[in-house]
């Protein structure tokens, strides 16, 4: 199995980029499309746990578009073969004075594209 096959890598991220643009602009239609719409789904948030699509659909549909603005650091894609990959991220936003945000989300090629399948977000303090 090739780790980081540069050409998957460079797919990764222009999804991983377009699923942020999508996200600092509440673009709810794009953001539902970036998940696997299938009940086997996972999205853990800040303060909720979203099993399946479906889900996830209603959190994005119900969620204030203010406060999304945010600057990534440390953005790492790993795939594994040609069909896996895992993007991780820390990010910071004006309203998060003294901590730090993690974001992790596994994507999956599958026909109809890259999906995410879980994803993950925290925000900490941040670390000495």
């Amino acid at each position: 199995m090739q780790v980081n096959a540069p050409d998957v890598v460079a797919e990764v991220t222009g999804e991983f980029e377009l699923y942020e643009t999508a996200l600092v602009n509440n673009d709810v239609v794009a953001l539902d499309n970036f998940f696997l719409a299938s009940p086997e789904v996972i999205r853990y948030g800040g303060a909720e746990n979203l099993y399946g699509y479906a889900e996830i659909q209603a959190f994005r549909a119900s969620r204030s578009p203010e406060g999304l603005a945010r600057m990534l650091e440390r953005t790492v894609i790993t795939t594994y073969g040609r069909d896996f990959a895992i993007a991780s991220t820390l990010f910071r936003r004006p309203n998060m004075t003294g901590k730090v945000g993690r974001q992790q989300q596994t994507w999956v090629r599958m026909p109809q594209g890259w999906r995410i399948v879980a994803a993950q977000v925290s925000v900490i303090a941040e670390p000495v």
